[in-house]
């Protein structure tokens, strides 16, 4: 008789790098600070917190250890430290462990994951090549337009799906189209460009868009301040759009096309199964039900649920389709909503904020510094870790007597400055992706990215403000 063979993946541990090990030491030794050392103001509670706070800052950085076991790791260190179910003495009015593992299934954890699921439908479906196909027709043979449509339909397509699965998705249909030009034709630059600028751009137009406004959004509910699915959508995507108007400038003046003629393959063939079918109607009436929020006053958490719901019911998703879900982006954002209660209920948030004498700048300045300072850091860590870090602080900095800013729009600066970083191959996903290509080079996307978020910022912080003001959301 033949043994049978274990075919179970075989588990190893991999061994950090050199960069890992000096990240994982200051981390461990920054959270330690607060632990030796008395600050004046700070409660207990506060000073723990406060080695948790370091702790996040320190790995979120150097990434000695996966973001999300990170994000997990700021919950556990909450409910062990701070909580009412602390392993160490604590006040008798200190926050429920609940509180924090509640995090975990916050509003807007489901709201992600229902966006999660249509684009993963639109993935098993091929629903998204073929829209882009359809969706380019108007635009070619021009290369000018056709880079314009491809930056268009790139932004739709990242305001519902992740920017990750839509770069993916739209580099699929180009590379067969770049693989045709000349080889120093910079439009193939343009065009491998396109889709992950127009990826970050388009994201920040919908509450699903990015996890930073995932983020913001818990934050602000957090604070009393409620925005509907619709809101967000009148308040980013007309600046979105002018943002992604000019990039496109910007690219056709960095490669300027050789070529006069795009031949782009755009047959398509829509999935017409019974799946399929059940699964376009699905994803319409959620995207629907997400922008008629304010009508049938049904919370767009629960109405992310319907997707989840019905899919699994009717085993047009399975187990194995669940699996597939990017939980790791869940964790992510969970970690921050977790922070940001973390912070509040312990008064670290104050204490930071007192630490800088803000009454002597002036507001202006002020939003300028928050949308500065988020792409600054997103730029070189992740944009989720730059937002869990930053709004909890900022919108308690809003909220203060020494500043003349509203909480939204402090937490709107800080959403859209970390989703606007993109000049290194690390700053993004769809940057990583682009480049990995071998297409685009590092020069390529320092010039582009700094283009794109300079212009993104000066748009977003000088029309920003007087146009919610119209909208009378400020």
């Amino acid at each position: 008789m033949v043994p049978a063979v274990d075919r179970r993946p075989v588990r190893t541990i991999a061994s950090p790098t050199d960069a890992q090990r000096v990240g994982l030491a200051g981390s461990l030794a920054a959270a330690a600070i607060p632990w030796v050392v008395t600050f004046d103001g700070l409660s207990t509670s506060g000073h723990r917190m406060l080695s948790a706070f370091l702790l996040a800052v320190g790995l979120w950085v150097s990434e000695a250890i996966p973001l999300h076991a990170t994000a997990i790791g700021i919950i556990l260190a909450e409910v062990l430290l701070v909580s009412d179910a602390a392993v160490v003495p604590v006040a008798a009015d200190a926050p429920a462990a609940a509180d924090f593992y509640a995090a975990l299934a916050n509003p807007v954890i489901v709201l992600f994951l229902g966006g999660f699921f249509i684009a993963h439908g639109a993935e098993v479906f091929t629903l998204d090549q073929n829209l882009a196909r359809v969706l380019l027709r108007p635009f070619v043979p021009s290369p000018r337009r056709t880079v314009l449509g491809i930056m268009l339909i790139t932004a739709v397509l990242s305001m519902f799906m992740s920017n990750t699965a839509t770069t993916a998705t739209m580099l699929a249909v180009l590379l067969p189209v770049i693989g045709t030009l000349e080889a120093g034709d910079p439009l193939r630059t343009a065009l491998a460009l396109s889709v992950p600028v127009a990826a970050n751009v388009g994201g920040i137009a919908t509450p699903v868009g990015t996890p930073p406004n995932a983020i913001a959004l818990g934050v602000l509910a957090d604070n009393g301040v409620d925005l509907t699915f619709l809101d967000w959508v009148l308040l980013a995507l007309p600046l979105t759009l002018v943002v992604l108007l000019a990039s496109w400038v910007v690219l056709m003046r960095l490669f300027p096309p050789r070529a006069d003629h795009l031949d782009v393959r755009i047959d398509v063939e829509f999935d017409t199964s019974p799946a399929a079918r059940l699964f376009y109607v699905v994803a319409a009436l959620t995207v629907v039900g997400w922008l008629s929020q304010p009508l049938h006053g049904v919370q767009i958490s629960a109405v992310s649920l319907v997707p989840v719901v019905i899919l699994l019911a009717t085993k047009v998703f399975g187990p194995d389709d669940l699996k597939a879900m990017p939980w790791d982006v869940l964790w992510l954002v969970s970690g921050g909503v977790a922070l940001g209660t973390g912070v509040a209920t312990t008064g670290l948030d104050a204490w930071l904020v007192g630490l800088v004498p803000w009454d002597s700048v002036p507001g202006g300045l002020l939003v300028v510094a928050l949308a500065v300072v988020a792409l600054g850091m997103s730029t070189v860590i992740s944009s989720s870790a730059t937002a869990n870090l930053l709004i909890p602080i900022g919108v308690t900095l809003a909220a203060s007597d020494a500043v003349m800013i509203a909480p939204l729009l402090a937490v709107l600066m800080l959403a859209i400055g970390s989703s606007l970083a993109m000049a290194l191959p690390i700053s993004t996903p769809p940057n990583a992706i682009a480049y990995a290509t071998g297409v685009v080079e590092g020069r390529d996307l320092a010039r582009s990215g700094i283009a794109v978020g300079a212009i993104g910022l000066a748009v977003f912080v000088v029309l920003g403000p007087p146009l919610w003001r119209l909208l009378g959301v400020l």
